[in-house]
Protein backbone atom coordinates (compact mmCIF):
# COMPACT_ATOMS: atom_id res chain seq x y z
CA UNK A 1 0.00 0.00 0.00
CA UNK A 2 1.43 3.38 -1.01
CA UNK A 3 1.61 5.88 1.85
CA UNK A 4 4.03 8.81 1.68
CA UNK A 5 3.60 9.38 5.44
CA UNK A 6 4.55 5.82 6.33
CA UNK A 7 7.94 5.15 7.90
CA UNK A 8 8.19 1.77 6.16
CA UNK A 9 10.37 1.76 3.06
CA UNK A 10 8.10 -0.43 0.94
CA UNK A 11 5.12 1.81 1.68
CA UNK A 12 6.60 5.25 0.96
CA UNK A 13 8.55 3.78 -1.98
CA UNK A 14 5.81 1.52 -3.31
CA UNK A 15 6.77 -0.77 -6.20
CA UNK A 16 3.14 -1.04 -7.30
CA UNK A 17 2.68 2.73 -7.22
CA UNK A 18 5.76 3.21 -9.39
CA UNK A 19 4.55 0.65 -11.93
CA UNK A 20 1.11 2.28 -12.06
CA UNK A 21 2.77 5.68 -12.44
CA UNK A 22 4.94 4.52 -15.34
CA UNK A 23 1.91 2.99 -17.04
CA UNK A 24 -0.06 6.21 -16.56
CA UNK A 25 2.85 8.23 -17.96
CA UNK A 26 3.14 5.99 -21.02
CA UNK A 27 -0.57 6.30 -21.73
CA UNK A 28 -0.45 10.10 -21.44
CA UNK A 29 2.92 10.94 -22.97
CA UNK A 30 1.20 12.49 -26.00
CA UNK A 31 -1.71 14.02 -24.07
CA UNK A 32 -0.92 17.64 -24.89
CA UNK A 33 -3.78 19.03 -22.82
CA UNK A 34 -2.56 17.20 -19.70
CA UNK A 35 1.08 18.06 -20.41
CA UNK A 36 0.19 21.74 -20.71
CA UNK A 37 -1.68 21.57 -17.39
CA UNK A 38 1.33 19.99 -15.69
CA UNK A 39 3.74 22.58 -17.09
CA UNK A 40 1.36 25.36 -16.02
CA UNK A 41 1.34 23.92 -12.50
CA UNK A 42 5.15 23.77 -12.51
CA UNK A 43 5.23 27.50 -13.30
CA UNK A 44 3.66 28.13 -9.89
CA UNK A 45 7.02 27.04 -8.37
CA UNK A 46 5.44 24.65 -5.91
CA UNK A 47 6.74 21.49 -7.54
CA UNK A 48 5.13 18.47 -9.15
CA UNK A 49 4.12 15.02 -7.94
CA UNK A 50 6.03 11.94 -9.04
CA UNK A 51 3.14 11.01 -11.34
CA UNK A 52 2.93 14.40 -13.02
CA UNK A 53 6.69 14.47 -13.43
CA UNK A 54 6.72 11.00 -14.94
CA UNK A 55 4.34 12.16 -17.66
CA UNK A 56 6.80 14.89 -18.62
CA UNK A 57 9.67 12.39 -18.58
CA UNK A 58 7.79 10.06 -20.92
CA UNK A 59 6.82 12.89 -23.26
CA UNK A 60 9.01 13.12 -26.37
CA UNK A 61 7.23 15.98 -28.16
CA UNK A 62 10.11 18.32 -29.15
CA UNK A 63 8.33 21.61 -28.52
CA UNK A 64 7.18 20.43 -25.06
CA UNK A 65 10.69 19.31 -24.16
CA UNK A 66 11.99 22.75 -25.15
CA UNK A 67 9.28 24.33 -23.01
CA UNK A 68 10.39 22.14 -20.12
CA UNK A 69 14.04 23.13 -20.56
CA UNK A 70 13.18 26.83 -20.76
CA UNK A 71 11.12 26.51 -17.57
CA UNK A 72 13.91 24.66 -15.78
CA UNK A 73 16.34 27.43 -16.68
CA UNK A 74 13.86 30.06 -15.51
CA UNK A 75 13.28 28.30 -12.17
CA UNK A 76 17.00 27.79 -11.66
CA UNK A 77 17.61 31.52 -12.10
CA UNK A 78 14.75 32.45 -9.77
CA UNK A 79 15.97 30.30 -6.88
CA UNK A 80 19.72 30.34 -7.41
CA UNK A 81 20.46 33.23 -9.73
CA UNK A 82 23.80 32.61 -11.46
CA UNK A 83 25.50 31.18 -8.36
CA UNK A 84 27.22 27.80 -8.42
CA UNK A 85 28.38 26.40 -5.08
CA UNK A 86 31.81 24.76 -5.10
CA UNK A 87 32.87 21.72 -3.06
CA UNK A 88 35.31 18.81 -3.07
CA UNK A 89 34.98 15.19 -1.97
CA UNK A 90 37.49 13.92 0.59
CA UNK A 91 37.99 10.15 0.81
CA UNK A 92 38.95 8.99 4.30
CA UNK A 93 39.09 5.22 3.79
CA UNK A 94 38.28 2.62 1.14
CA UNK A 95 38.00 -0.28 3.56
CA UNK A 96 34.54 -1.76 3.07
CA UNK A 97 32.70 -4.94 4.09
CA UNK A 98 29.94 -4.69 1.48
CA UNK A 99 29.68 -6.59 -1.78
CA UNK A 100 28.29 -3.84 -4.03
CA UNK A 101 28.71 -5.03 -7.62
CA UNK A 102 29.19 -1.52 -9.09
CA UNK A 103 31.86 -0.21 -6.68
CA UNK A 104 35.57 -1.16 -6.69
CA UNK A 105 35.67 -0.93 -2.89
CA UNK A 106 33.64 -4.16 -2.61
CA UNK A 107 35.03 -6.74 -0.20
CA UNK A 108 35.97 -9.32 -2.84
CA UNK A 109 38.27 -6.91 -4.68
CA UNK A 110 41.60 -8.21 -3.40
CA UNK A 111 43.97 -6.29 -5.70
CA UNK A 112 42.88 -2.71 -4.97
CA UNK A 113 45.15 -0.95 -2.50
CA UNK A 114 43.33 -0.47 0.79
CA UNK A 115 44.07 2.69 2.68
CA UNK A 116 42.78 4.62 5.66
CA UNK A 117 44.01 8.10 6.47
CA UNK A 118 45.69 8.73 9.79
CA UNK A 119 44.88 12.06 11.40
CA UNK A 120 48.29 13.33 10.32
CA UNK A 121 47.63 12.27 6.71
CA UNK A 122 44.16 13.81 6.90
CA UNK A 123 45.63 17.10 8.09
CA UNK A 124 47.91 17.20 5.04
CA UNK A 125 44.92 16.50 2.76
CA UNK A 126 42.97 19.35 4.36
CA UNK A 127 45.87 21.77 3.96
CA UNK A 128 46.14 20.78 0.29
CA UNK A 129 42.41 21.42 -0.18
CA UNK A 130 42.64 24.74 1.65
CA UNK A 131 45.57 25.75 -0.55
CA UNK A 132 43.33 25.12 -3.57
CA UNK A 133 40.70 27.43 -2.08
CA UNK A 134 38.03 24.97 -0.94
CA UNK A 135 35.76 25.79 2.02
CA UNK A 136 33.22 22.96 1.74
CA UNK A 137 33.97 19.22 1.79
CA UNK A 138 31.99 16.03 1.38
CA UNK A 139 33.51 13.20 3.42
CA UNK A 140 33.46 9.73 1.88
CA UNK A 141 34.29 6.40 3.50
CA UNK A 142 33.53 2.73 2.92
CA UNK A 143 31.38 0.82 5.41
CA UNK A 144 33.62 -1.08 7.80
CA UNK A 145 32.77 -1.21 11.52
CA UNK A 146 36.34 -2.16 12.42
CA UNK A 147 38.35 0.23 10.24
CA UNK A 148 35.81 3.05 9.87
CA UNK A 149 33.73 3.16 13.07
CA UNK A 150 31.70 6.26 13.86
CA UNK A 151 34.40 7.31 16.33
CA UNK A 152 36.90 7.52 13.46
CA UNK A 153 34.53 9.63 11.36
CA UNK A 154 33.93 11.98 14.30
CA UNK A 155 37.65 12.31 14.95
CA UNK A 156 38.18 13.17 11.29
CA UNK A 157 35.48 15.86 11.39
CA UNK A 158 37.10 17.41 14.46
CA UNK A 159 40.51 17.38 12.79
CA UNK A 160 39.16 19.02 9.63
CA UNK A 161 37.45 21.85 11.48
CA UNK A 162 40.54 22.44 13.65
CA UNK A 163 42.97 23.16 10.79
CA UNK A 164 43.55 26.80 9.89
CA UNK A 165 46.30 27.23 7.29
CA UNK A 166 47.23 30.74 6.08
CA UNK A 167 43.78 32.18 5.15
CA UNK A 168 42.30 28.70 4.65
CA UNK A 169 39.55 27.06 6.67
CA UNK A 170 37.02 24.35 5.95
CA UNK A 171 33.75 25.93 7.02
CA UNK A 172 31.29 23.14 6.21
CA UNK A 173 31.75 19.37 6.30
CA UNK A 174 29.05 17.29 4.64
CA UNK A 175 29.14 13.56 5.29
CA UNK A 176 28.43 10.69 2.90
CA UNK A 177 28.75 7.49 4.92
CA UNK A 178 26.69 4.31 5.25
CA UNK A 179 23.25 4.19 6.84
CA UNK A 180 23.56 4.12 10.61
CA UNK A 181 21.62 4.46 13.87
CA UNK A 182 19.73 7.41 15.33
CA UNK A 183 22.36 7.57 18.09
CA UNK A 184 25.17 7.87 15.55
CA UNK A 185 23.29 10.52 13.61
CA UNK A 186 23.01 12.51 16.83
CA UNK A 187 26.79 12.23 17.20
CA UNK A 188 27.27 13.52 13.65
CA UNK A 189 24.92 16.40 14.38
CA UNK A 190 26.82 17.27 17.55
CA UNK A 191 30.08 17.18 15.56
CA UNK A 192 28.74 20.02 13.42
CA UNK A 193 28.17 18.38 10.05
CA UNK A 194 26.33 20.21 7.30
CA UNK A 195 24.33 17.82 5.14
CA UNK A 196 24.10 14.06 5.61
CA UNK A 197 24.21 12.50 2.15
CA UNK A 198 23.27 8.94 1.23
CA UNK A 199 22.55 7.65 -2.25
CA UNK A 200 19.82 5.07 -2.54
CA UNK A 201 21.70 3.59 -5.55
CA UNK A 202 18.41 2.06 -6.79
CA UNK A 203 14.85 2.21 -5.49
CA UNK A 204 13.97 -1.12 -7.13
CA UNK A 205 14.03 -3.48 -4.13
CA UNK A 206 14.72 -6.69 -6.04
CA UNK A 207 17.53 -5.08 -8.03
CA UNK A 208 18.87 -3.41 -4.89
CA UNK A 209 19.23 -6.74 -3.10
CA UNK A 210 20.86 -8.31 -6.16
CA UNK A 211 23.34 -5.43 -6.56
CA UNK A 212 24.20 -5.61 -2.83
CA UNK A 213 24.47 -9.39 -2.34
CA UNK A 214 26.51 -9.29 0.87
CA UNK A 215 27.22 -6.97 3.77
CA UNK A 216 25.01 -4.72 5.91
CA UNK A 217 24.07 -2.62 2.87
CA UNK A 218 22.05 -5.61 1.59
CA UNK A 219 19.23 -4.55 3.94
CA UNK A 220 17.01 -2.47 1.64
CA UNK A 221 14.65 -1.17 4.31
CA UNK A 222 17.41 -0.12 6.72
CA UNK A 223 19.17 1.78 3.93
CA UNK A 224 16.03 3.40 2.50
CA UNK A 225 14.78 4.52 5.91
CA UNK A 226 18.12 6.11 6.85
CA UNK A 227 17.00 9.69 6.21
CA UNK A 228 14.14 9.33 8.68
CA UNK A 229 16.59 8.16 11.35
CA UNK A 230 18.95 11.01 10.45
CA UNK A 231 16.19 13.57 10.93
CA UNK A 232 15.12 11.87 14.15
CA UNK A 233 18.73 12.29 15.25
CA UNK A 234 18.50 16.04 14.70
CA UNK A 235 20.15 16.40 11.31
CA UNK A 236 18.25 19.17 9.52
CA UNK A 237 19.65 18.82 6.02
CA UNK A 238 19.78 15.53 4.13
CA UNK A 239 20.81 14.77 0.57
CA UNK A 240 19.42 11.94 -1.56
CA UNK A 241 20.28 10.49 -4.97
CA UNK A 242 20.38 7.41 -7.15
CA UNK A 243 23.16 5.92 -9.27
CA UNK A 244 21.70 6.15 -12.75
CA UNK A 245 22.51 3.12 -14.86
CA UNK A 246 21.73 0.42 -12.31
CA UNK A 247 18.00 0.26 -13.08
CA UNK A 248 15.54 1.75 -15.57
CA UNK A 249 15.81 5.52 -15.30
CA UNK A 250 12.06 6.13 -15.36
CA UNK A 251 11.63 3.81 -12.37
CA UNK A 252 14.46 5.50 -10.48
CA UNK A 253 13.16 8.98 -11.24
CA UNK A 254 9.72 8.15 -9.84
CA UNK A 255 11.28 6.59 -6.73
CA UNK A 256 13.55 9.59 -6.20
CA UNK A 257 10.62 12.01 -6.26
CA UNK A 258 8.57 9.74 -4.01
CA UNK A 259 11.41 9.85 -1.48
CA UNK A 260 11.39 13.65 -1.64
CA UNK A 261 7.60 13.67 -1.17
CA UNK A 262 7.96 11.34 1.81
CA UNK A 263 10.47 13.59 3.57
CA UNK A 264 8.23 16.61 3.00
CA UNK A 265 5.13 14.73 4.20
CA UNK A 266 6.71 13.33 7.37
CA UNK A 267 9.26 15.96 8.38
CA UNK A 268 7.97 19.08 6.66
CA UNK A 269 11.33 19.45 4.88
CA UNK A 270 12.29 17.91 1.57
CA UNK A 271 15.83 16.99 0.59
CA UNK A 272 18.41 19.75 0.90
CA UNK A 273 20.20 18.30 -2.10
CA UNK A 274 19.60 15.74 -4.83
CA UNK A 275 22.61 14.15 -6.53
CA UNK A 276 22.53 12.58 -9.99
CA UNK A 277 25.61 10.38 -10.43
CA UNK A 278 25.90 7.97 -13.36
CA UNK A 279 27.80 4.71 -13.14
CA UNK A 280 31.37 5.10 -14.39
CA UNK A 281 34.46 2.97 -15.00
CA UNK A 282 36.60 2.18 -11.96
CA UNK A 283 39.27 -0.45 -11.29
CA UNK A 284 37.42 -3.77 -11.80
CA UNK A 285 34.07 -2.14 -12.68
CA UNK A 286 32.90 -1.98 -16.30
CA UNK A 287 29.84 0.27 -16.71
CA UNK A 288 28.97 -1.55 -19.94
CA UNK A 289 28.16 -4.60 -17.82
CA UNK A 290 25.07 -2.71 -16.64
CA UNK A 291 22.31 -2.57 -19.22
CA UNK A 292 20.47 0.54 -17.99
CA UNK A 293 22.95 3.25 -18.90
CA UNK A 294 21.48 6.56 -20.04
CA UNK A 295 22.51 8.97 -22.78
CA UNK A 296 23.65 12.53 -22.19
CA UNK A 297 20.32 13.78 -23.56
CA UNK A 298 18.30 11.68 -21.11
CA UNK A 299 20.62 12.78 -18.30
CA UNK A 300 19.99 16.43 -19.18
CA UNK A 301 16.24 15.85 -19.26
CA UNK A 302 16.36 14.25 -15.81
CA UNK A 303 18.24 17.24 -14.42
CA UNK A 304 15.76 19.68 -15.93
CA UNK A 305 12.84 17.72 -14.50
CA UNK A 306 14.32 17.54 -11.01
CA UNK A 307 14.71 21.32 -11.05
CA UNK A 308 11.10 21.77 -12.18
CA UNK A 309 9.66 19.18 -9.78
CA UNK A 310 11.67 20.06 -6.65
CA UNK A 311 12.50 23.71 -7.32
CA UNK A 312 13.93 24.49 -3.88
CA UNK A 313 16.49 21.67 -3.68
CA UNK A 314 20.18 21.98 -4.41
CA UNK A 315 21.25 19.72 -7.27
CA UNK A 316 24.75 18.25 -7.35
CA UNK A 317 26.83 17.02 -10.28
CA UNK A 318 30.33 15.72 -9.66
CA UNK A 319 33.44 15.30 -11.77
CA UNK A 320 32.06 11.97 -12.93
CA UNK A 321 30.63 14.09 -15.74
CA UNK A 322 32.61 15.76 -18.51
CA UNK A 323 33.02 19.50 -18.94
CA UNK A 324 30.49 19.57 -21.79
CA UNK A 325 27.85 17.63 -19.88
CA UNK A 326 28.32 19.76 -16.79
CA UNK A 327 27.98 22.93 -18.83
CA UNK A 328 24.64 21.75 -20.20
CA UNK A 329 23.09 20.63 -16.91
CA UNK A 330 24.26 23.68 -14.93
CA UNK A 331 22.03 25.74 -17.19
CA UNK A 332 19.12 23.35 -16.64
CA UNK A 333 19.21 23.23 -12.87
CA UNK A 334 22.43 22.07 -11.25
CA UNK A 335 23.49 24.37 -8.41
CA UNK A 336 26.53 22.62 -6.90
CA UNK A 337 29.59 21.15 -8.58
CA UNK A 338 32.94 19.80 -7.45
CA UNK A 339 36.21 21.15 -8.74
CA UNK A 340 39.73 19.75 -8.75
CA UNK A 341 38.34 16.52 -7.30
CA UNK A 342 40.32 13.41 -6.47
CA UNK A 343 38.42 10.24 -5.65
CA UNK A 344 41.33 8.34 -4.15
CA UNK A 345 42.29 8.07 -0.48
CA UNK A 346 45.08 10.59 0.12
CA UNK A 347 44.90 11.90 -3.43
CA UNK A 348 45.12 15.64 -2.78
CA UNK A 349 48.53 15.49 -1.17
CA UNK A 350 50.02 13.83 -4.27
CA UNK A 351 51.36 16.08 -7.01
CA UNK A 352 50.38 13.57 -9.70
CA UNK A 353 46.81 12.26 -9.55
CA UNK A 354 46.91 8.72 -8.08
CA UNK A 355 44.53 6.12 -9.48
CA UNK A 356 45.18 3.02 -7.39
CA UNK A 357 42.50 3.80 -4.79
CA UNK A 358 40.00 5.75 -6.91
CA UNK A 359 36.32 4.99 -6.42
CA UNK A 360 35.56 6.04 -10.01
CA UNK A 361 37.30 7.59 -12.99
CA UNK A 362 37.20 11.40 -12.99
CA UNK A 363 36.00 12.78 -16.32
CA UNK A 364 36.59 16.46 -15.57
CA UNK A 365 40.22 16.62 -14.39
CA UNK A 366 40.67 20.39 -14.45
CA UNK A 367 42.06 22.26 -11.45
CA UNK A 368 39.76 24.27 -9.22
CA UNK A 369 41.18 27.48 -10.68
CA UNK A 370 40.39 26.29 -14.20
CA UNK A 371 36.83 25.36 -13.19
CA UNK A 372 36.29 28.72 -11.46
CA UNK A 373 37.58 30.59 -14.53
CA UNK A 374 35.37 28.49 -16.82
CA UNK A 375 32.25 29.18 -14.74
CA UNK A 376 32.89 32.92 -14.77
CA UNK A 377 33.45 32.87 -18.52
CA UNK A 378 29.99 31.32 -18.78
CA UNK A 379 28.51 34.11 -16.65
CA UNK A 380 28.18 32.19 -13.38
CA UNK A 381 29.35 33.20 -9.90
CA UNK A 382 31.45 30.46 -8.26
CA UNK A 383 30.38 30.57 -4.62
CA UNK A 384 32.31 29.23 -1.63
CA UNK A 385 29.55 30.31 0.74
CA UNK A 386 28.71 28.33 3.89
CA UNK A 387 26.81 31.12 5.65
CA UNK A 388 23.38 29.51 6.02
CA UNK A 389 24.83 26.49 7.79
CA UNK A 390 26.84 28.62 10.20
CA UNK A 391 24.00 31.09 10.78
CA UNK A 392 21.56 28.30 11.65
CA UNK A 393 19.55 28.68 8.46
CA UNK A 394 19.07 24.93 8.02
CA UNK A 395 16.16 22.53 7.66
CA UNK A 396 12.76 24.20 7.67
CA UNK A 397 14.30 27.62 8.35
CA UNK A 398 16.34 27.41 5.16
CA UNK A 399 13.44 26.02 3.13
CA UNK A 400 11.02 28.74 4.21
CA UNK A 401 13.50 31.43 3.20
CA UNK A 402 14.27 29.65 -0.06
CA UNK A 403 10.65 29.07 -1.05
CA UNK A 404 9.75 32.69 -0.29
CA UNK A 405 12.70 34.05 -2.27
CA UNK A 406 14.03 35.99 0.73
CA UNK A 407 17.23 33.95 0.68
CA UNK A 408 18.39 36.06 -2.29
CA UNK A 409 19.21 38.92 0.09
CA UNK A 410 21.84 36.68 1.67
CA UNK A 411 23.04 34.51 -1.18
CA UNK A 412 24.18 37.09 -3.72
CA UNK A 413 26.40 39.12 -1.36
CA UNK A 414 27.75 35.97 0.33
CA UNK A 415 28.67 34.49 -3.04
CA UNK A 416 30.48 37.66 -4.08
CA UNK A 417 32.38 37.96 -0.80
CA UNK A 418 33.54 34.34 -0.80
CA UNK A 419 34.54 34.63 -4.45
CA UNK A 420 36.53 37.72 -3.52
CA UNK A 421 38.34 35.70 -0.84
CA UNK A 422 39.18 33.06 -3.41
CA UNK A 423 40.46 35.63 -5.89
CA UNK A 424 42.67 37.29 -3.28
CA UNK A 425 44.12 34.13 -1.77
CA UNK A 426 44.24 31.41 -4.42
CA UNK A 427 43.37 32.49 -7.97
CA UNK A 428 45.75 32.83 -10.88
CA UNK A 429 46.29 36.37 -12.15
CA UNK A 430 44.04 35.85 -15.17
CA UNK A 431 41.26 34.29 -13.08
CA UNK A 432 41.46 37.18 -10.65
CA UNK A 433 41.05 39.77 -13.40
CA UNK A 434 37.96 38.02 -14.73
CA UNK A 435 36.56 37.62 -11.21
CA UNK A 436 37.03 41.26 -10.23
CA UNK A 437 35.10 42.38 -13.30
CA UNK A 438 32.35 39.87 -12.53
CA UNK A 439 32.00 41.06 -8.93
CA UNK A 440 31.78 44.70 -10.03
CA UNK A 441 28.97 43.84 -12.44
CA UNK A 442 27.09 41.49 -10.09
CA UNK A 443 26.99 43.95 -7.19
CA UNK A 444 24.17 45.66 -9.04
CA UNK A 445 22.06 42.50 -8.74
CA UNK A 446 21.87 42.65 -4.94
CA UNK A 447 18.18 43.50 -4.33
CA UNK A 448 18.48 45.79 -1.31
CA UNK A 449 20.61 48.95 -1.48
CA UNK A 450 21.53 48.71 2.22
CA UNK A 451 22.82 45.16 1.76
CA UNK A 452 24.74 46.20 -1.35
CA UNK A 453 26.49 49.02 0.49
CA UNK A 454 27.46 46.72 3.36
CA UNK A 455 28.71 44.16 0.85
CA UNK A 456 30.84 46.79 -0.90
CA UNK A 457 32.36 47.73 2.47
CA UNK A 458 33.10 44.08 3.25
CA UNK A 459 34.70 43.59 -0.17
CA UNK A 460 37.07 46.49 0.56
CA UNK A 461 37.98 44.93 3.90
CA UNK A 462 38.62 41.57 2.23
CA UNK A 463 40.96 43.40 -0.13
CA UNK A 464 42.73 44.72 2.97
CA UNK A 465 43.19 41.21 4.38
CA UNK A 466 40.17 40.63 6.65
CA UNK A 467 38.23 37.39 6.06
CA UNK A 468 34.95 35.62 6.72
CA UNK A 469 32.17 38.18 6.39
CA UNK A 470 28.67 36.83 5.92
CA UNK A 471 25.02 37.82 5.90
Amino acid sequence: MYDPKSLKAEEFISHEEILETLDYAEQNKNNVELIDQIIAKARELKGLTHREASVLLACDIPEKIKELYDLAEEIKKKFYGTRIVMFAPLYLSNYCVNGCTYCPYHLKNKHIARKKLTQEELAREVVALQDMGHKRLALEAGEDPVNNPIEYILECINTIYSIKHKNGAIRRVNVNIAATTVENYRKLKDAGIGTYILFQETYHKESYESLHPTGPKHNYAYHTEAMDRAMEGGIDDVGIGVLFGLERYKYEFAGLLMHAEHLEAVHGVGPHTISVPRIKSADDIDPNAFSNGISDDIFAKLCALIRVCVPYTGMIVSTRESQSVREKVIRLGVSQISGGSRTSVGGYEEEVRPTDTEQFDVSDQRTLDEVVHWLMDLGYIPSFCTACYREGRTGDRFMSLCKSGQIQNCCQPNALMTLKEYLMDYASEDTRKVGEALIAAELNNIPKEKVRLICEDHLEKIEAGIRDFRF
